[in-house]
């Protein structure tokens, strides 16, 4: 994710069933079954995965594999209906299990084509099956819904998820959001893969995540289609739907699609955007292989969305980044967190850390790249112009009410240049490449990342990152060996 600061100007780097649809792919396999045991002790999963920081969000007890989102939207009424069908294996013998799910009305809930009772407390589904779900078998849940979507008052950012818009409505927000307009285990740690169908106005387009999948028109309408093939944390995923300046491509054998808010004078957002695939190559050249099948980006224009934010493959951004011109910088941060945040996401909120700080590290580095000042430079300024409040806060535990405050972003990127220096550039680059490989489409810990550090540079490192990141008190600069 990437703030925007107004008053320095400066990158803080860091959604009724369809009618004549036909419903996306599903993957082939079916889920297993097997007769519950008497001895068996089936107990309700719980209802948050624990993260210290958000002890509600997501839930225990399963593990989704793959959902199936199929939305209609009418902007016009304000008024969303969808079913959502989630594939998904237990962890533990459950007798009921629930979904994050905030503000609409389910009208019926199956579990492998049973029908299950369900309630709801606050924006918890709770689904109780005919039968109890073992431990290690396969189900799939189909959830009809309906109702005028609201964004959630979320912890930190003050709000999150589905925004109606005038033409249309943007679905976006970290750490949640996901949940305003389908039933989902909510958190980071639970990465799946999705296929989305989202049906509107046919005068509107919907973009969502991944591949494009076609569309089709009947009686008015439009169904916009799209596929994420690799594991997609849920905060991740996007629909933005309205107006846009359409651009398509392929690079690489990859589709590059991308669309800016047809209000926006065309000029710096279009070119900036068009610039994509070009960081990435560049950002390729030193992390390691695009970890993902498709490019993009999308450009919005709405005074509550004062950020970007890497929703995977495609990248959505406020105007506001490009009212001064071009801006390839926000753009770097985005694109790095595909690798640095979506591809290796986090187990836990409080890590966040090594998604901001890699990214606006990204920064730096094609800032120099494109011949705007070295690494060393950009380190040097944020270690000289830090404020008290970075060097009090430390990023690798800010606290849930700084989880996006300059010390995660710019103290995270002072580490990541303090470690480059302690072991040289080529453990260094060896190291992040190594990381983004033996970490993709996985979950990662800052331990994780010390152990890896400490094996490819040969080098015990505890005390640089209890300064960098756990003390509270400028750490002394650090010297090239």
């Amino acid at each position: 994710m990437t703030l925007l600061r107004r008053s320095t100007g400066l990158l803080m780097t860091g959604v009724l069933a369809l009618t004549a649809c036909e419903s996306p792919a599903e993957p082939t396999s079916s889920p297993t079954s097997a007769a519950p045991s008497p001895s068996r002790q089936f107990k309700p999963g719980a209802a948050g995965v624990g993260d210290t920081y958000f002890p509600t969000y997501g839930n225990g007890g399963y593990d989704v594999g793959h959902y199936v989102v199929q939305v209609r939207y009418d902007p016009e009424k304000d008024r969303l209906t969808g079913t959502t069908t989630v594939r998904a294996a237990a962890t533990a013998d459950l007798s009921a299990f629930n979904l994050d799910l905030a503000g609409l009305t389910v009208t019926s809930v199956k579990v492998d084509g049973a029908p299950a009772k369900h309630t709801r407390t606050d924006d918890e589904l709770v689904v109780t099956p005919a039968a109890g779900l073992v431990s290690g078998n396969g189900f799939v849940v189909e959830v009809a819904y309906e109702g005028e979507p609201r964004p959630l008052e979320n912890e930190v950012l003050g709000g999150g998820g589905w925004l109606h818009t005038d033409d249309g409505a943007i679905a976006l927000g970290q750490p949640e959001s996901a949940s305003t307009w389908f039933p989902v285990n909510d958190h980071p740690s639970d990465k799946a893969t999705y296929d989305f169908a989202v049906t509107v106005p046919q005068d509107l387009t919907a973009v969502s995540n991944g591949v494009p999948q076609g569309k089709s028109t009947s009686g008015g309408w439009t169904t916009w289609k799209w596929a994420e093939r690799s594991p997609m944390a849920s905060y991740l995923s996007t629909v933005v739907i309205g107006k846009f300046r359409l651009t398509q491509a392929e690079h690489k054998g990859r589709p590059v699609f991308h669309a800016v808010t047809s209000s926006i004078p065309q000029g710096a957002a279009d070119r900036s955007i068009a610039g994509t695939v070009k960081v990435a190559d560049y950002l390729e050249s030193v992390f390691g292989p695009y970890p993902f099948e498709s490019y993009g980006g999308v450009v919005v224009s709405d005074p509550r969305i004062r950020y970007a934010l890497e929703t995977q493959s495609r990248p959505v951004y406020s105007a506001g980044f490009f009212r001064r011109g071009e801006n390839t910088g926000v753009v770097a941060h985005e694109l790095a967190h595909q690798w640095f945040g979506n591809s290796v996401a986090l187990a836990r909120w409080q890590d966040i850390w090594l998604n901001e700080g890699l990214a606006t590290y990204a920064e730096w580095l094609w800032a120099e790249h494109d011949g705007e000042g070295t690494a060393q430079e950009s380190f040097d300024a944020a270690y000289g112009g830090s404020s008290s409040a970075v060097w009090r806060t430390p990023p690798g535990r800010p606290g849930p009410e700084n989880l996006f405050s300059e010390s995660v972003y710019e103290r995270g990127a002072m580490t990541v240049h303090a470690l480059r220096v302690a072991v040289g550039d080529k453990a260094f680059f060896e190291l992040v490449k190594t990381w983004s490989a033996q970490k993709r489409d996985d979950n990662a810990t800052t331990d994780d990342f010390v152990a890896l550090a400490e094996r490819v540079s040969g080098r015990e490192l505890d005390p640089l990152f209890d300064a960098w990141l756990y003390g509270t008190e400028r750490p002394a600069r650090p010297e090239p060996r």
